[in-house]
């Protein structure tokens, strides 16, 4: 369909409805008879509850319940999902901590469910909440996972004294030590990757009603997986799936944050059915700072391995990860899903990884966009970059001589990814030729004479994209014509809505005018997995297409017994035959099959399909960044004045839409190194919990960022495509890292801080001139 056919800019259908005020989010959600739920939280990061006199807030105004973990353990309910499969160093179990909706006699962070109140308005929720009486024994609280796991730490859990969660070993061992213990250089770096949260624009929220004349629940809110979800849930509630209908309208970002089954959605449940109406709960920006699941947060120890010529020999990795205080499924995926990016795009043939996963007097993690993909490419990106000033060796050189090349594919890494496809050298070749790499030099001592420290950075990344998993679709057309497209994916802005719809139009010549979107809804979308780990242009998409293909097999036949020939061509939207002067657009096919007593007895009335992509292969993205800027040496303010990205993403769908993944990945790369920050007190308390203190990067942070893609189709999924929605993210975190370093090693720097604010960057260039000076 031309103009709106893959592979064309195509803007994006939903942002009229949205921009004008048409979106549905969960706050603009209202049922008759709805009250309203507040959340009691924990003010300690760890202490014993010794009194809960909920007996005040019970006699306020309005007040309908006010419930605590006494009346979840009444309920009925099990605890909220949790994740398995993972073993300690000595091959038990994880550690899995009981997860109930609230906490009985112990908090275990600042933010920790402790009562619950349901009122006629949220005001009065709030006022009952003040009058909650609750006595504490503050107890010490351990906050980073080195010291959880120090000798004496205080348990999270005293059924779990050494607070260790997991290990997870990955790659070959011997090895790996091998290759270091016969090297001619070891280079060591210890790499601090600090925590931070998902800020999405719309906060997490939720609507509960219990409909006691059906016996079934239905909740409406912010979530990435439908179906799954309503699965975890179910089994929360201890009911059948049938009698739970989940439903996601808008959602204003996730990032991995809201796919978790949080707590709040099972205390709407149970209010729903104590107070006999509908609850819902909305997070305040505050609430969100303290409830909603960080990301990130691990400290790594690396050794790369090399011989006399700068070729990468081994890397050993060994990481502690902070967890938090309980664990979702998914928590336990951040520090070791994504561990293969450590391989980069270079032919390193021994890699080992030793991961500690720790709980911590902290609120729990989750992944976060990128989901330890950017955490990885850090530390290869940043641990080259080491060797090479420690070593003498050229940034551009050293990753050349060390780059997969085209005729390896396939490529087995050292540690656990087998890549199919790429052009790692073109990637670099083409990004060092839009940042005008050669002429830096000259940009620096321009820069330097305007009290300028001016650097410049490079990262090559991979990542794993499309994991294997399933994905349903649906493509029904109505007695008019018209159809409706229903996918298992769920967008959280990333613009499905369009791209389906090109899909979809493109392949059966329609006009997407006349076609109608929906998803999120497990009464109406019949099968399917959900959105996340940039999987939905592979696997959603493929299901898409597989349906679309359905279409077009069902309706040639219905076209040839139309038009009375034996041999059907489709192209363009049109049926046609060499031995017929007519022809049908697939409108009239549709029309066509809505008439029954046209059909012959073997088609059935009707043009629908459902497809399920079962998809067994990944992909894997790649590119190559180039961040340039400046550091004002009297305030250590970074200015980023260029910034390059080439990406192969395989087949673009839709260029406008990748520009704008990329776009937005590389300014949570950027916000993340150089501004967010969850900083806690000694005592647990978090100091970042609003954005007067929890600095988000602005469109005045960044430059204009020129993306360019050097496609290498895959193989793996039927459109030739690789995810695009995490690329950004994976680049970004290094090359601006390597950018801060380079404008700052004049004075001996090694490592930047992360995040560089302007204060960590004016102390750590006023300490080290200090030094010189000595």
């Amino acid at each position: 369909m031309g103009e709106y056919a893959l592979g064309q800019s195509v803007s994006r259908f939903e942002d009229p409805r949205l921009i004008q005020g048409g979106g549905r989010f969960v706050d603009d959600m209202v049922l008759p008879g709805m009250a309203e739920g507040v959340v009691l939280r924990s003010s300690h990061a760890h202490a014993r509850i010794l009194r809960l006199d909920v007996g005040k807030a019970q006699a306020a105004p309005g007040v309908l319940a006010v419930l605590t973990h006494a009346d979840w353990a009444a309920s009925g309910f099990a605890d909220m999902p949790r994740p398995a499969g993972k073993k300690k160093r000595d091959g038990s179990p994880m550690f899995r901590p009981p997860l109930p909706g609230m906490t009985r006699d112990r908090v275990r962070w600042v933010g920790d469910y402790v009562a619950f109140v349901v009122a006629e308005t949220r005001f009065q929720a709030l006022d009952a909440l003040e009058l909650i009486e609750v006595e504490y024994e503050p107890l010490p609280a351990v906050l980073t996972a080195e010291e959880a796991l120090a000798p004496g730490a205080p348990a999270v859990h005293d059924e779990n004294p050494d607070n260790v969660c997991f290990v997870h070993l990955e790659g070959d061992k011997a090895a790996t030590d091998a290759a270091i213990a016969g090297a001619k250089h070891v280079v060591k770096h210890r790499f601090v990757i600090n925590r931070i949260t998902a800020a999405t624009m719309e906060p997490r929220g939720c609507l509960g009603h219990y409909d006691p004349a059906s016996d079934r629940y239905t909740i409406w809110t912010t979530l990435q997986r439908a179906l799954d979800y309503r699965e975890r849930l179910s089994q929360t509630l201890r009911i059948p799936e049938s009698k739970l209908r989940v439903v996601a309208g808008d959602i204003g970002g996730s990032f991995g944050m809201k796919s978790g089954v949080y707590n709040e959605v099972g205390l709407c449940l149970l209010a729903s059915r104590i107070v006999g109406r509908p609850v819902k709960w909305n997070a305040t920006r505050t609430e969100s700072f303290l409830s909603d699941a960080a990301a990130r947060d691990n400290v790594t120890e690396a050794e790369l391995a090399l011989d006399e010529t700068g070729k990468f020999l081994a890397l050993r990795i060994r990481t502690l990860a902070n967890l938090g205080a309980y664990v979702q499924p998914g928590s336990e995926g951040g520090p070791v899903s994504n561990l293969g990016t450590l391989a980069g795009v270079y032919t390193t043939p021994a890699i080992h990884v030793d991961v500690t996963a720790a709980f911590s007097h902290t609120h729990w993690m989750r992944p976060y966009r990128g989901n330890g993909r950017p955490e990885a490419a850090y530390v290869i990106e940043r641990i080259i970059d080491v060797a090479a000033d420690q070593l003498g060796f050229d940034k551009i050189d050293i990753r050349r001589r060390n780059l997969i090349p085209t005729d390896a594919f396939p490529f087995k890494t050292g540690l656990s990814f087998v890549y199919d496809s790429g052009d790692f050298a073109k990637n670099m070749d083409m990004a060092l030729a839009m940042s005008d790499w050669d002429g830096f030099e000259a940009r620096r001592t321009e820069a330097a004479g305007r009290g300028k420290l001016r650097g410049i950075g490079i990262s090559n990344s991979i990542e794993k994209a499309g994991a294997p998993g399933i994905e349903g679709a649906e493509i029904r057309f109505d007695r008019t014509g018209t159809a409706t497209i229903l996918s298992g994916a769920i967008t959280q802005g990333q613009g499905h809505e369009t791209v389906f719809k090109q899909l979809v139009c493109d392949r059966l010549g329609i006009d997407p005018r006349d076609v109608h979107y929906e998803q999120g809804d497990t009464d109406v979308v019949f099968y399917g997995e959900g959105t996340g780990g940039s999987r939905t242009s592979a696997i959603g998409g493929g299901a898409m297409f597989m349906a679309a293909e359905k279409i077009v097999e069902k309706a040639r036949r219905i076209a040839a017994h139309v038009l009375k020939v034996d041999d059907v061509e489709f192209a363009d939207g049109v049926f046609s035959s060499r031995n017929s002067n007519s022809s049908m657009t697939m409108r009239e096919v549709a029309l066509a099959a809505s008439r029954p007593d046209d059909l012959p007895d073997d088609i059935e009335p009707g043009l629908s399909a459902t497809a399920v992509y079962n998809h067994r292969t990944p992909n894997y993205p790649n590119g190559c960044h180039v961040c340039e800027l400046e550091i004002d040496e009297e305030t250590g303010r970074v200015d980023i004045v260029r910034y390059s990205v080439v990406d192969d993403v395989g087949n673009v769908m839709n260029p406008l839409l990748l520009k704008g993944q990329i776009h937005g990945g590389v300014a949570m790369g950027v916000g993340q190194m150089l501004l967010e920050d969850l900083r806690y007190d000694a005592s647990g308390e978090l100091m970042t919990a609003s954005f007067m203190d929890y600095a988000m990067p602005h469109a005045d942070d960044l430059s204009a960022i020129e993306v360019k893609s050097n496609p290498q189709p895959t193989k793996t999924n039927p459109l030739g495509v690789k995810g695009a929605g995490e690329a950004g993210c994976v680049g970004a975190l290094p090359a601006v890292a390597n950018a801060l370093v380079d404008a700052l090693k004049h004075l001996g720097v090694r490592d930047a801080p992360m995040p560089a604010t302007p204060q960590a960057l004016w102390r750590l260039m006023r300490s080290r001139r200090a030094a010189a000076a000595e």
